[in-house]
């Protein structure tokens, strides 16, 4: 069977590194905090280029805590998309305001810069703009539309760590961008863990102190906060990983690029790439109209798939009662969702298994 994903896979490749580092953390002093999550901030805020970087507990806690150092809250809305995992919308409503879904862009699945400023009311603080599968959302229009309107923008980075638009990292554009560390991710720990990157001193200050408890640096609270802190193991983890990641990257980026070939000429949409920007797949996401026969043919195939994302977010339960999508809804969304499928996609893949996925999914459709 060629899974869809496989942090195993992952773990083999960089084994020997990763025991020496978990051996360093357990034979040492600092079980929690400590050198080792202090070395891996520094580490990746200068592989992101940003000034400063905040270890969480989790991505989805580095979305809530953002908003909450950003002074987010009940009775603000936040503009966002459906198509995303859930933990984006999520982390909205736990901060307490309220998401407005917008639509993505039929080619690359991001959110559309034109929906954004169509939402906007005076109730209106910040957009998140989810860098998607790998690819970056269009920043070159979000960004001066932020800055026009004077919305906080925050980049969803989870899926993108590594990805880049005109020489800059995903994560060094918006006020902070927020990162998680789940093990399918390209830069993927073995457990939960996540960050904060951020060029604003103080925003991060604002951060660490809610992301313990409310303390300062002399444990005296400054308000109320929570406990959520970036585990030294996995932080040296991540260390042990991050200088491999750009070459994990660009073998990301080699079978997709396999797969776009022998998938061509199939009736098929396969992922396009943005000018300019660097996709680096952490998915590899096709449309297909006749999903369900095709993925029931490639696990008879021994070839593993998966949905990312169906149905959106406006149609599950407990969030579509919870959300706020204007009139028009989101056809592009709710016709992508409705298609959607992820090939096995992660480095460790060699061409013979691309090519055996190629093979199944061309018989699929013979």
């Amino acid at each position: 069977m060629i899974p869809w994903a496989s942090p195993q896979a992952q773990f083999r490749a960089h084994e020997t590194a990763i025991r020496q580092a978990v051996d360093r953390v357990l034979t040492g002093s600092a079980y929690v905090m400590g050198p080792d999550v202090m070395n891996f901030e520094r580490a990746f805020a200068a592989y992101l280029g940003a000034a400063h970087v905040a270890g969480v507990a989790s991505g989805t806690d580095a979305l809530i805590l953002a908003l909450r150092a950003f002074g987010i809250g009940p009775g603000d809305e936040v503009i966002t998309v459906a198509h995303t995992a859930v933990a984006t919308v999520s982390a909205v409503l736990a901060a307490g305001a309220t998401p407005v879904l917008v639509d993505v862009e039929p080619d690359f699945y991001t959110i559309d810069p034109a929906a954004i400023e169509a939402a906007v009311t005076p109730r209106t603080k910040a957009i998140i703009a989810v860098h998607i599968y790998g690819q970056m959302a269009d920043m070159d229009a979000i960004v001066p539309l932020a800055r026009r309107l004077k919305l906080t923008l925050i980049e969803d980075c989870a899926q993108a760590a590594g990805a880049s638009h005109r020489g800059r990292r995903a994560g060094s554009i918006g006020d902070a961008a927020c990162y998680s560390f789940y093990p399918t991710k390209n830069l993927g720990g073995i457990g939960d863990g996540g960050a904060v990157a951020s060029n604003d001193g103080d925003f991060i200050a604002r951060l660490r102190r809610l992301a313990q408890y409310g303390w300062d640096e002399n444990r005296k609270t400054q308000g109320i906060g929570v406990n959520s802190r970036l585990d030294p193991l996995q932080a040296a983890i991540l260390s042990a990983k991050l200088p491999h990641l750009d070459a994990d990257n660009a073998r990301r980026a080699a079978i997709a690029a396999r797969y776009s070939q022998g998938l061509d000429n199939l009736g098929l949409t396969v992922p396009m790439v943005r000018a300019d920007s660097r996709h680096v797949f952490h998915l590899y996401v096709i449309a297909a109209d006749n999903r369900v026969a095709l993925m029931a043919a490639l696990a008879k195939a021994g070839v593993g798939s998966a949905l990312h994302y169906y149905p959106a977010i406006d149609r599950q339960d407990g969030y579509a009662q919870r959300v706020t999508v204007l009139g028009g809804g989101l056809p592009v969304t709710t016709r992508l969702s409705e298609r959607i499928v992820s090939l096995p996609m992660y480095p460790e893949l060699s061409d013979a298994d691309v090519d055996a996925v190629i093979a199944a999914v061309r018989a699929s459709l013979a």
